[in-house]
């Protein structure tokens, strides 16, 4: 079925209004994005960054009366902003192609380390051997293609390999997807806690640890607060640098005497500043893993000799 795209450049406060008002008048789908596709990879705690230009997108599917629905965005733009313009809107025909097809064409099975996939439900593992971990793009919740993602399912592959992550039970924090604490799980590790903040995170982790046949038993989900076990053989945290360092004392101490940790989200000019911190929670730190800009940090809590 062909589509009518509707696309507008308008500053970041028109940005809402515009979208109200064509959502209203039945579009399919909006979406926004920067104009110039400047990057913001970690804003500060408690800001929303807006672009100085935004793109709006919008799909319809009523190719006949696109005319008329624009006169009526129009009408009740100058209605509601009589000293405001309406901004201009370009429409384009897209031709008919299969969508949802093409979207599929572009996740492919991905490699990390030795033994593991990331493999999407309708591709057939490359290796019926390896560990397969079937995932399926989502909500941008993690699904092996970032690199921050990618170095540490590489590092849990690295442990399976060398036979440190037999029997181990891990924590994830902030786990999204479930992406790291169910291939934790399928290399071997005994039993995996994951926690996040956002009950969607937790929903997706349960969709995928049945996916995967983890049964609930092996992979316990909670919010941060309602975590019990004070102390983990193997922690990961794939998040951001600056909730890294403001929750360095809590995940630094959920780490067992004896126990690793890995942390990732971080970029490379702030690799620094969480590499000290977590040295200060008396953790002996690894070189950082560096992957197009991207930093995967890993340490240790010694073992106290009485």
């Amino acid at each position: 079925m062909p589509w009518m795209q509707l696309k507008a450049r308008i500053s970041p406060e028109n940005a809402e209004p515009l979208e109200e008002l064509l959502l209203a008048e039945g579009a399919t789908a909006i979406t926004l994005q920067d104009a110039f596709d400047d990057p913001v990879f970690e804003p500060e705690r408690g800001t929303t960054p807006l672009w100085d230009e935004t793109i709006l997108t919008g799909l319809y599917d009523d190719l006949e009366g696109i005319e008329s629905m624009l006169d009526r965005v129009r009408q009740a733009w100058a209605a509601e902003f009589p000293e405001e313009p309406c901004p201009e809107v370009e429409v384009e025909l897209l031709a008919d192609r299969d969508w949802e097809r093409e979207w599929m064409d572009d996740f492919h099975p991905l490699q990390m380390g030795e033994r593991l996939w990331i493999v999407p439900s309708w591709h057939t593992p490359p290796d019926l051997d390896a560990v397969n971990l079937h995932l399926d793009p989502g909500l941008a919740f993690g699904t092996g293609t970032h690199p921050t993602t990618a170095l540490c399912l590489g590092w849990l592959d690295g442990l399976a390999v060398a036979g440190e992550l037999q029997e181990l039970e891990i924590l994830d924090v902030g786990c999204g997807s479930g992406i790291l604490a169910i291939a934790a799980l399928k290399l071997g590790a005994r039993r995996a806690t994951g926690t996040d903040i956002d009950p969607q995170a937790l929903q997706a982790s349960r969709d995928n640890a049945e996916r995967n046949d983890v049964a609930e038993t092996d992979f316990r989900l909670c919010y941060p607060e309602q975590l019990e076990t004070c102390d983990f053989p193997l922690v990961i945290a794939n998040i951001l640098a600056g909730p890294l360092v403001e929750l360095a004392n809590e995940i630094a101490g959920r780490v067992a005497p004896g126990g690793r940790l890995a942390l990732s989200g971080i970029l490379e000019d702030q690799a620094e500043e969480v590499l000290e911190t977590y040295r200060e929670q008396g953790l002996l730190m690894d070189e950082p893993e560096i992957t197009e800009g991207w930093v995967r940090l890993s340490g240790q809590r010694p073992i106290r000799l009485e």
